[in-house]
């Protein structure tokens, strides 16, 4: 995908596009680079996620909203929106991360799209960086279920699994890429008694089983079983 399909799926025409371009530049490729636009992207990330979950869920305690905003900011939600927006496909990767396949790395995808938040929020305003946010989770909110805060998908779907008498998921590496210091590994998470299997990436077996297991829990609870 062009960095121009990119734009227009993530809804903003950048009046300064070098800001965009920039934000999808990894460390590897150029000194100017997206490494202090993630910072900035961090930042704005965590405010508007806070102010989004202070305001729709008015009778949560601190504790919670804190919990439910960590689950929506961490590596592994960020990485499966960035890959939703095929974004990986418009980085601009230097040659050892090219032939390292980075552009399918959670931590790399992750960090590329608080980037462009925050090449949103300089180019636009806080406005413009609120509203893309609101846009790239509207899915993700529609689905938050206060019940679940605190647990992990991995607890989730096995407590699921477990109140319907139905065998533990399976967990199995597929592949592990990278050097030693900065490893990507992709799990896939089987449930054969529901013909469910997904697969998730991360910077450690935890992070993509974690993220297999999600997946697996939301086919699950959307329709598997009735």
């Amino acid at each position: 995908m062009s960095q121009t399909g990119l734009a227009r799926l993530i809804g903003y025409d950048f009046i300064q596009p070098s800001l965009f371009v920039q934000a999808l530049t990894h460390r590897s490729h150029s000194g100017l680079n997206n490494e202090r636009l993630e910072f900035l992207g961090d930042g704005m990330l965590n405010f508007i996620i806070a102010n989004q979950l202070y305001l729709r869920y008015p009778k949560l305690s601190e504790g919670d909203l804190s919990r439910l905003r960590a689950q929506l900011v961490k590596e592994a939600t960020l990485s499966s929106i960035a890959k939703g927006l095929n974004l990986g496909d418009a980085l601009l990767l230097g040659e050892g991360e090219l032939k390292s396949a980075g552009w399918r790395r959670p931590s790399v995808l992750a960090d590329a799209l608080e980037a462009i938040i925050g090449a949103v929020f300089l180019d636009g305003g806080f406005a413009a960086a609120e509203a893309l946010v609101i846009r790239l989770y509207a899915s993700l909110f529609e689905q938050i279920d206060p019940k679940s805060i605190g647990k992990d998908p991995k607890s989730l779907l096995q407590e699921y699994l477990q109140g319907r008498k139905l065998e533990l998921p399976e967990y199995n590496v597929l592949e592990i890429t990278g050097e030693a210091h900065d490893q990507a590994f992709r799990v896939a998470c089987v449930i054969p008694k529901l013909n469910i299997q997904t697969f998730g990436e991360g910077t450690s077996r935890r992070i993509a089983e974690q993220a297999s297991a999600e997946k697996a829990y939301e086919i699950a609870v959307k329709g598997s079983i009735k």
